[in-house]
């Protein structure tokens, strides 16, 4: 996947050096291979890459869509889906990929709760099917959660395997506040989140940001996607403007980790940002958004510099 992947930037680089060859392309940034062809992804709210297939990416679609996956190849082109039978499209958020004893999974997240009304949120697991043979699936298992401290709105989820845990980052708290579910919950019982803390490395928004995001529907601080590494070393969190990437020292927990200093990469003019995860190589990242035949962006770590 990495071959590929950086084959499409050296296309992509070609085509902007054509038409604007006195612009220099900076070292780091988010480089455009590809737009979402299935009409039927409009708001592409989540993002995981296979764990069975290369070069194949899994896309979930946000609330008032039906209960369907995607699975669309790096460059956008549709492979397949699948219906998700018995889960219940109430908003669902975010999309996580993960393999246990070989057996590779996805986790779509029913998180989204704007008004805060909810009082259980939903992580469906499903085990990941073969893109284009599958046309329905059951789900393998599902953790019922509550938060300790009420409803929250949430957008993100990353699954760290190692400790067993889908970790959930909050969407409207300043700063937003990290919690963890067990990923596979003793008994069919509600669960309730761990409280972890704040994610103070993330930028707060100004007095201003606040004040103007209702006019101006500018929620640029605002966490709407995360992932975890395939060697659960690094991490990256999406906002609607820029993704930071953070990286975790083997023993430290991910809390800590998300509190360190990240890198930033600015999504510049891209719009609607909402979807985010690492292709098979750990400094690969992807990144989609909430438009219909939206762009898919790379983002190579590999290229960047120590902060």
């Amino acid at each position: 996947m990495r071959r590929f992947f950086l084959i499409l930037i050296a296309i992509s680089a070609c085509s902007d050096a054509e038409q604007a060859p006195s612009r220099q392309l900076p070292t780091l940034a988010a480089v455009v291979i590809g737009r979402l062809e299935d009409p039927n992804i409009r708001e592409a709210s989540g993002l995981a890459r296979s764990q069975r297939q290369d070069d194949l990416f899994w896309i979930i679609n946000d609330n008032g869509a039906k209960e369907w996956v995607h699975a669309v190849n790096p460059r956008g082109k549709r492979i397949g889906e699948f219906d998700l039978k018995k889960s219940d499209n109430v908003d669902w958020e975010d999309l996580a990929s993960f393999s246990i004893d070989g057996t590779p999974y996805l986790l779509v997240a029913d998180i989204g709760d704007n008004d805060a009304k909810y009082k259980t949120r939903t992580l469906y697991v499903v085990e990941e099917p073969v893109a284009a043979k599958n046309k329905k699936k059951k789900i393998a298992w599902q953790i019922d959660f509550r938060y300790p401290d009420g409803p929250r709105d949430a957008e993100s989820v990353a699954v760290d395997v190692e400790n067993q845990r889908a970790l959930v980052l909050t969407k409207r708290n300043t700063p937003p506040v990290l919690y963890e579910v067990p990923l596979q919950p003793v008994d069919d019982k509600k669960v309730t989140a761990k409280w972890l803390g704040t994610i103070r490395s993330l930028p707060p928004p100004s007095r201003l940001d606040v004040e103007f995001a209702p006019k101006t529907n500018d929620w640029h601080w605002q966490p709407v996607g995360m992932d975890i590494s395939a060697d659960n070393l690094a991490a990256v969190i999406l906002t609607y403007r820029a993704v930071y990437y953070y990286t975790r020292q083997p023993g430290q927990d991910w809390f800590d980790a998300l509190n360190t200093r990240p890198r930033r990469v600015s999504l510049g003019n891209f719009r609607n940002a909402e979807a985010i995860a690492f292709g098979n190589d750990t400094r690969m990242v992807v990144v989609t958004g909430e438009n219909k035949h939206s762009r898919l962006l790379l983002i190579d770590f590999n290229e960047a510099p120590t902060p």
